[in-house]
């Protein structure tokens, strides 16, 4: 072979280049899957604050006092009136059809015991499910309930002084985000979340493709031979593009959506050098590892998508099982998180951030080392310079009938080794090693700092309270708030309470001290955890203290808490009542998992489907039902099996959640025939859909509520079946709705799938026809 010029590390990246810019899959990859992201990501989170969350309310009271009382839960923000339903059994089929994310119900006689200071009780319930809607619906029912009844209560004389003792009650500040902003916090973190799973992708599609379709020994040879210059004059492009499109990210948040940046420049562009070098890395070391580009790629998307969850970004790394623990600390993109929210988002001191820095440049080195060593064996193999077999076609007959296409589906996934592993390997590996992150469901004992500057014996009681807590742990005792402060900075803590001077005097005298805590709302879930087990030990500390001031008839007691409340609000959780993390985003990841790795099985087969012949319309509803039968046993262990193991809710019945997940399947098999006939080679399908799971997930309304959706996201995920059946079987199975209560879901897929199955009829019609006049 006759090369243009010298052999060596400029004419490898000339190759690739020249490559890069021809083949469209990469461009798609490369260029199309971020523009993607980007696009679907910024318009979900364009609302960054949850408003008009539907709740229901049962007023069997039908008073003035209770009617004021809806009105003030009709102008929170954060809550809107769906419907007044009659009885509770109403509002909670509203809860489980989405129809309502909560519910009040307000008691006979509400009016007549409000009058009569009995503290009336109110009590709103809430789908905690949901957990992110949920949060922010109780919160506006507890202020516009409180301030519903504070309203409406008559004037109160004063009361009796042996029972005038005062509270306690804690005020968290935000020290940085102070607007609890989620779409800030998300979009900092989903977006290089996503870029990094493309990175794997395209070093592993450049590499791999060698070995596949292009010339491995011409790429060797415009090295002069030299496998170390091979790899990294291949890599080198990708670096390029992927440092500007990073770059472009970070501009474009800063820019056009006004989320501030804080830390160090240049620190942060070495971290995002050494987070594409690492995977980069990890993309080539793979298809090196396995010399198949399909299972490498495979591989890729295993490691690279669920990477999230490890990253400790969602739900902490603290809070992590030991497993889970030990494998994100090998995850690149865990201390690329660290660095990334601790300086552009909380501004930290350089030196805050060299641990996790150290950490990504030690990884970065060694998968780098890894896969130059890997390719260097490879060259001392002479596996270069071995010929790579041509696939053969097989010569079996063309299918004939719907049966014919349903019995060589099987055929062709049973042989395939790509195809096997990907039906029915990865749901089983997936179904394990995803939920780990989350498994400890919720957080417990919390690293917390405290500030005493009243040294009382209340004083001392406040923290003794609080590190009895099963949610929280005092871990420093610090002497001023700077102290405290970079405690937070340093990791050691989470949050900082400060007891300020007088706070025992000032119960003593019948007045409210107040506890500031000040929380780091950078990451918003243990924001919230903090939060809430400072509120809850507090009140706690509260109830014991009025208790222990009153006589023993109990009648002061009563007295006091009727001038501190009118009514008895009570919060009451429905649907995963613990709040359980992995209980909540779980069950509905399964979904998409279920869709992703059907859709792209289901799109790699039918090119070769297609070529074997046979007639379309038989063709692709006898792949259909194939694809349903070899995927009813995952559905089984992602909505039976795995969920009871887990401890999740399972209250659906199983005829009709079968019933549902049936057409789901059928729906995904349809898209992925549509899909995957316009590629001519399978692995094609792996790389374009494998990168689009995460804006999936968040398109389809549940982390995200479809309240802040825009339409136009809506409508765009809902050309996923996964969109309508994470709604619908969630509901079914963790709620106990019945298919009636959720048959705008079941509508729906029956919809798609019909819509589906006419695309991948006309396709394959098309594809074979071209084939056709080609041949002759």
């Amino acid at each position: 072979m006759k090369l243009a010029s010298k052999p060596g590390f400029w004419l490898v990246a000339r190759r690739e280049c020249r490559w890069l810019f021809r083949d469209r899959v990469a461009l798609l990859l490369i260029f199309g899957v971020p523009l993607f992201a980007f696009v679907v990501l910024t318009t979900v989170f364009s609302h960054p604050v949850i408003r008009g969350l539907g709740v229901t309310v049962v007023d069997e009271d039908r008073s003035d006092a209770s009617r004021a009382l809806v009105e003030y839960i009709a102008a929170s923000p954060s809550l809107h009136v769906v419907d007044r339903a009659g009885t509770l059994s109403t509002a909670v089929r509203d809860i489980r059809t989405g129809k309502a994310i909560s519910a009040v119900y307000i008691p006979p006689d509400f009016e007549r015991d409000l009058k009569a200071e009995r503290r009336p009780q109110v009590v709103g319930f809430y789908n905690q499910q949901f957990l992110t809607p949920s949060g922010i619906a109780s919160s506006g029912l507890s202020d516009a309930l409180s301030a519903a009844a504070s309203a409406a209560a008559p004037a109160k004389r004063a009361a009796p002084a042996p029972a005038s003792i005062g509270t306690l009650t804690s005020e968290t500040i935000a020290l940085v985000n102070p607007q609890k902003n989620y779409a800030q916090f998300l979009l900092r973190a989903l977006l290089p979340t996503i870029i990094h799973v493309v990175i794997t992708l395209a070093a592993g599609y450049s590499v791999g493709s060698e070995f596949r379709r292009r010339d491995a020994r011409a790429w060797l040879e415009s090295a002069g031979g030299d496998p170390i210059v091979a790899l990294v004059g291949k890599l080198a492009p990708l670096f390029v593009i992927f440092f500007l499109i990073m770059l472009a990210e970070v501009l474009f948040l800063e820019g056009v959506l006004q989320i501030t940046f804080r830390g160090d420049v240049p620190l942060l562009v070495a971290a995002g050098c050494l987070l594409i070098i690492a995977h980069l890395s990890l993309g080539a070391l793979l298809q090196l590892l396995v010399g198949d580009l399909a299972t490498g790629l495979g591989l890729a998307g295993l490691i690279a998508s669920p990477a999230f969850g490890y990253a400790g970004v969602g739900f902490p790394t603290v809070g992590m099982n030991t497993f889970a623990q030990v494998w994100s600390t090998i995850l690149p993109l865990r201390w690329y998180m660290a660095v990334l929210l601790g300086q552009a988002a909380r501004g930290l001191p350089v030196s805050d951030s060299a641990v996790p820095f150290a950490a990504l440049a030690g990884l970065t080195v060694l998968f780098a080392g890894l896969a130059l060593l890997r390719m260097a064996s490879l060259k001392r193999k002479g596996w270069f310079e071995t010929a790579r077999p041509a696939e053969q076609p097989a010569t079996e007959d063309a299918p004939r009938g719907i049966g014919g296409a349903f019995k060589a589906e099987w055929r062709r996934m049973l042989g395939t080794r790509s195809a096997f592993s990907l039906l029915f390997l990865a749901p089983l590996i997936y179904g394990i090693y995803y939920p780990q992150p989350y498994l400890n469901q919720i957080l417990r004992k919390l690293p917390i700092a405290v500030v005493d500057n009243d040294l009382s014996d209340l004083s001392r009681q406040i923290v003794e309270t609080l590190d009895a807590s099963g949610a929280l742990s005092v871990v420093v005792r610090a002497r001023t708030l700077a102290e405290a402060h970079t405690a937070i900075d340093r990791g050691q803590a989470f949050a900082a309470v400060e007891i300020p001077p007088g706070t025992e005097r000032d119960v003593l005298k019948g007045i409210t001290a107040h506890i500031p805590v000040y929380a780091d709302a950078t990451y918003l879930f243990i924001f919230r955890s903090t939060a809430s087990g400072v509120a809850t030990a507090v009140g706690a500390l509260t109830s014991d203290l009025v208790s222990r001031g009153a006589r023993s008839d109990g009648s002061l007691v009563k007295a006091k808490l009727a001038s501190l409340n009118p009514t008895d609000v009570l919060l009451q959780p429905i649907f995963n009542p613990v709040g359980g993390y992995a209980s909540y985003v779980v069950p509905a990841a399964f979904v998409l998992i279920l869709q992703q790795t059907l859709l792209i099985g289901a799109a790699m087969l039918t090119g070769t489907a297609l070529a074997k012949g046979g007639g379309a319309f038989a063709g692709v509803f006898g792949r259909g039902i194939a694809h349903l039968t070899i995927y009813l046993p995952a559905v089984a262990l992602y909505l039976i099996v795995l969920p009871r193991i887990y401890g999740f809710s399972t209250l659906g019945h199983l005829p009709q959640l079968f019933a549902l997940a049936a057409v789901f399947l059928l729906a995904t098999s349809f898209m992925g025939q549509a899909v995957g006939a316009w590629f001519t080679r399978p692995e094609n399908a792996t790389i374009l859909l494998l990168a689009t799971s995460l804006p999936q997930f968040f398109m389809a309304g549940f982390a995200w509520p479809r309240e802040a959706i825009p339409d136009v996201a809506l409508a765009l995920g809902r050309i996923f079946p996964a969109d309508t059946a994470i709604d619908g079987l969630v509901r079914i199975n963790q709620l106990g709705a019945s298919i009636w209560e959720v048959a705008h879901d079941w509508l729906g897929l029956w919809c798609l799938a019909l819509a589906y199955f006419v695309l991948a009829v006309i396709s394959a019609f098309v594809v074979k026809r071209g084939q056709g006049h080609a041949q002759s």
